[in-house]
Order: structure tokens, then sequence, then C-alpha cells
């Protein structure tokens, strides 16, 4: 059963589309958009084997040229170096076209090609076709696109909006038991900031996400992807301080994340590690109950996320956290859970308090 939800914004309206099985659509769903006649498919390797193909036929039944732009597989890619290849690239290939951008791929592609997207002409049309979990309920959806400098990640980008959020989780069935793990722990982000209803269902349910199921899969992308949509309508350009509260676990996972290089930890490791130690800080200053905080913990460690953080300096991860754009003119900010389904933004929480917090997970 394919499901749809609207991002209803101002004046850049899309769809997410979820289902299973639906890669082979579209084609369809892009020619109904109306955004151009020719496909620059911005993917890595691996996935333009396993789906590059698939992807082609459905574009090409409906008239559309199709190119293709591939870059490494992994974060080193989310370059700008890497941005302004693909776009020599592109503005080399785009004379008498009418191009567009299919970012397929997971996070790092979705990134890349939507900043891309977004810089190339200020601005032409893209989709997200994400294909790993993480992607299909988190970075796809919302226009945030961005590459990373040495000092940080994400910190060169622009809010893009896609056309389209095209979410098929059968494409997940070839993805390893890490890369799952990976997208549970944004999954277990939207339980605690907004649904203890869907917190609940991963409590049940991990089990038989992990062993992809796909009606468990389809469910858990469709309450977060709704999740995601609710707060990007409320605050499309993170200038009301609402969609911050997308950011519970990642002051600190971002931190850890750039600490390691990007080697040692994956994203949703990295968050994991982020809301353990939020958590942590929301015992102290929120007064969130024990045991909720119990549940996520507990949670966290079912679903084989890191517990302890090691093969990173804690030096190194308190430096980083002074370039996360979440700090406002020297202050810090925290999203803290008052209890499973509700948080609260803190600011001016002490950098020993901190310090204190990421110390503990090691």
């Amino acid at each position: 059963m394919t499901k749809k939800i609207c991002v209803a914004l101002k004046d850049n309206s899309y769809d997410i589309v979820i289902g299973s099985g639906i890669l082979k659509n579209l084609g369809t769903a892009v020619k109904r958009l109306n955004i151009g006649r020719d496909a620059v498919v911005i993917t890595n390797p691996k996935i333009k084997r396993l789906y590059g193909s698939v992807v082609e036929k459905s574009l090409k039944a409906q008239g559309l040229s199709v190119v293709f732009l591939t870059v490494p597989d992994g974060e080193r890619a989310k370059s700008a170096p890497k941005a302004f290849e693909l776009m020599e690239k592109l503005a080399r290939y785009d004379v008498f076209k009418k191009v567009f951008i299919v970012a397929l791929g997971g996070g790092v592609i979705g990134d890349l090609a939507g900043y891309v997207a977004a810089a190339y002409k200020r601005g032409i049309p893209y989709i997200q076709v994400p294909t790993t979990f993480l992607a299909q309920i988190d970075s796809a959806i919302g226009g945030k696109t961005a590459v990373d400098v040495s000092v940080g990640k994400n910190l060169v980008g622009a809010f893009h909006q896609p056309k389209i959020v095209f979410s098929d989780v059968a494409v997940l069935k070839t993805l390893s038991q890490r890369q799952i793990r990976n997208g549970f722990s944004e999954a277990v982000k939207y339980g605690v900031i907004r649904d203890p209803k869907l917190f609940q269902y991963l409590e049940k349910n991990y089990a038989r996400i992990l062993k992809n199921d796909g009606a468990a899969l389809t469910h858990v992308v469709a309450q977060s992807s709704r999740i995601k949509a609710d707060v990007v309508m409320a605050d499309e350009k993170e200038t009301l301080g609402i969609r911050v509260v997308l950011n519970f676990g990642h002051t600190v996972g971002h931190a850890i994340e750039a600490a390691g290089r990007y080697k040692v930890y994956q994203h949703g490791e990295a968050i994991a590690l982020g809301m353990r130690a939020a958590a942590e800080l929301s015992r102290q200053i929120t007064q969130c109950p024990a045991k909720d905080l119990q549940r996520l913990n507990d949670l966290l460690t079912a679903i084989g996320l890191p517990q302890t953080l090691k093969g990173v300096k804690l030096s190194d991860v308190t430096r980083l956290m002074t370039h996360d754009k979440k700090f406002i003119s020297g202050r810090t900010r925290f999203v803290l859970a008052k209890k499973i389904g509700s948080v609260k933004v803190v600011e001016g929480i002490s950098s020993e308090r901190i310090e204190t917090a990421v110390r503990g997970l090691y």
C-alpha cells in the first residue's frame, strides 16, 4: 500500500510517497510534476549498480532523458570541491536542456545533490529518492542541503525543498544491519520529541524492523516522515525555533562524528550516543522521569546502538561542539527531554555540565 504525506509549505509544497516496490513508478510521478525534460541522476557506483537501471528505465519510459553523475561512497563525497566538480559537469552538459536533479542514495547523496541543485543557476528543481532507512525518515525531507568543511559538518548549505520525496522501503533490503540501526536511531529521536506511540511501537517491534519486515518499515518511515513534515511545515527555515527540536541528540552526536573524522561512528551511532548524553542532561535539568530515560537507553541498547564512546578523544568532542550551528552567540543550546514524546530547548548550560555528560559516555 502506498502512503502519501503532503509537506504543505507556502511556496514549495511537495509530497512524500512511501511504499514497497514503487521505484518502477518514479517516472510517472516525475512526469506529472513537469519540472524538466533532462534528468541528471547524482548517485554513487554501488547505488547505481543496484537501482540505476530501474530509475533510468522508469524515467525514459516517460520520454525523459537520463544521465548519471557518480561520486565516491561515504561522507568524503560531501565536500565543497566535489559539489563544484558536479556543477562544472552539469554546466557543460546543460546546453539546450531543461535539467533537473535526481538525488538517488542515502543522506550524503541527498545533501550533496540538494546543495548542487540549490546553488546551480541559483536553484534548479530536484527530487529525493532516498535509499537508506536514515534518509527515508529524516534527511531527505525538509530541504536542508549542505556540504561539510574541515571544522564541522553541514556548515555550508542552503534551504532548497525537493519537488517530491520518493521512498521505496523495498530498497532497504540491500542495507546492512549497521545501516538499518543508523536509521533506527533517528526513528527513536522522533518518538522522544513528538510521538510516544511511535516510541512504544519501536520498543515492541524493533526485532521485526531489524529483520527488514516490510510492513513494520513502512509504518516507521510513514510515522517518522509525518512528524518531520509537521515540524518543517511549522518552521520551514528554522527561523522560529520550532525546527530545532529535530536536533535532539545531534549537538553531541555531530561533534562525535567529526571527532572521529566520520570514520569511527556513522551518523545514527553518533546520534545514539548524543541522545544518551542528552538523557543525562535531561535528568539533571528538565527532571525527565528516570523511567523514561531508562526506556530510551534500553531501546538504544536493544537495537544494538553503541553504549560507550571509544576511539574518539573527549577534548576533540568538546572542541568541535563549539562550532555547532545550534549554539547562538556563544551560548549553548540543547534539546532536552521532558518525557517520552515531549522536549524543551534549553540555553546556557555550562560547558562543565556538558563535558561531564559527555565524559559519562566513556
